[in-house]
């Protein structure tokens, strides 16, 4: 399930069950066609919406979109980032990360990085299987890969040391 905030003031529940849509737990029927990359026109309940996505952050999942010309700011939190908050893993100053911890028990199942790479703030570092799903790490500032301390199949607790920067 993931929280969707539409110009900080209007709040949903958005997941998809069984390839279905729904939104605050009621199935939405949407005819989509996609014009190009940024672009598409919906019809719901015999509506016709032209949607096109002017600006996406996908490190912060922060969308702005137009819908028929009017502007709207999307933010999606999803249940990952509800856990990282849970545990108090969210507002980490990212000018004093020196390394990354699992957020959770978990198998470490790809490293994406290498030791001496540089990352950008939200580039995938490492993707965790834990409870039957898969979780991606990303960094939560621009650095330089200086440690790798896991490898690949390696059974993991949390708080286990991931990824040092240097």
């Amino acid at each position: 399930m993931n929280k969707v905030t539409v110009n900080s003031q209007f709040h949903f529940d958005v997941d998809v069950v069984n390839e279905v849509l729904q939104v605050n737990s009621q199935s939405v029927d949407l005819d989509v066609l996609s014009l190009n990359e940024k672009s598409s026109h919906i019809l719901h309940k015999s509506k016709s919406y032209n949607v096109e996505v002017v600006e996406f952050d996908k490190a912060e999942k922060l969308a702005k979109i137009k819908v028929n010309g009017t502007e709207y700011q999307v933010q999606v939190t999803t249940q990952l980032d509800l856990l990282l908050k849970q545990l108090g893993l969210d507002n980490l100053n990212a000018n004093k990360i020196a390394q990354i911890k699992a957020p959770m028990p978990g198998l470490v199942l790809n490293i994406l990085v290498k030791e001496g790479d540089e990352v950008k703030k939200g580039d995938s570092l490492v993707v965790l299987e834990a409870m039957k799903m898969e979780n991606i790490i990303k960094s939560p500032a621009d650095a330089i890969i200086k440690k790798i301390e896991v490898k690949q199949g390696d059974k993991i607790e949390k708080n286990t040391v991931l990824i040092q920067f240097g």
